[in-house]
């Protein structure tokens, strides 16, 4: 792949990338470093990628690789420091939070579906399960966050 192909694919989707393996990670530094090794991978990727198909593409790596990071001994064995964000309200710090306090497999799909504005058979696709999968992850979450947010109203 040329270098200016990747460039222009870091451009167009570094934040999008990089969000998702936040939502997964919940640490900045992490899904930075997971940012960079998809990208990297991409630069190493045997051949070119489908056209209109590689934010799909990106976000899938993004996921496995969230996967594998969640799985390694390192991140069992260690303890996260604890960062802080700025937020515009309570209201905004509250709903990050919550969404923060749902299980990774709740938390991609509810990222994908509502940051990334995936239907739910690319979500399917993206994440390796099934549209039933995806379907009952979404209702498990919003009830989840439903239950939780009614507390604040």
């Amino acid at each position: 792949m040329e270098n200016s192909e990747i460039i222009r694919l870091f451009e167009a989707y570094s934040d999008d990338v990089f969000r998702l393996a936040l939502s997964f990670l919940r640490n900045r530094q992490d899904a930075e470093d997971v940012c960079q090794s998809v990208f990297l991978k991409l630069m190493h990727y045997p051949q070119p990628l489908k056209a209109g198909k590689e934010k799909a593409w990106l976000l899938t790596c993004t996921a496995n690789a969230c996967k594998d990071h969640l799985k390694s001994f390192w991140r069992k064995h260690v303890v996260e420091l604890d960062d802080t964000m700025e937020f515009s309200s309570d209201t905004d710090k509250t709903l990050w939070e919550t969404v923060n306090s749902l299980a990774p497999k709740y938390r991609a799909v509810v990222h994908l579906y509502y940051y990334e504005g995936y239907t739910q058979d690319e979500i399917a696709q993206i994440l390796h399960i099934s549209r039933t999968a995806v379907q009952t992850r979404m209702s498990r979450a919003r009830n989840q966050l439903k239950e939780v947010l009614s507390k604040y109203e």
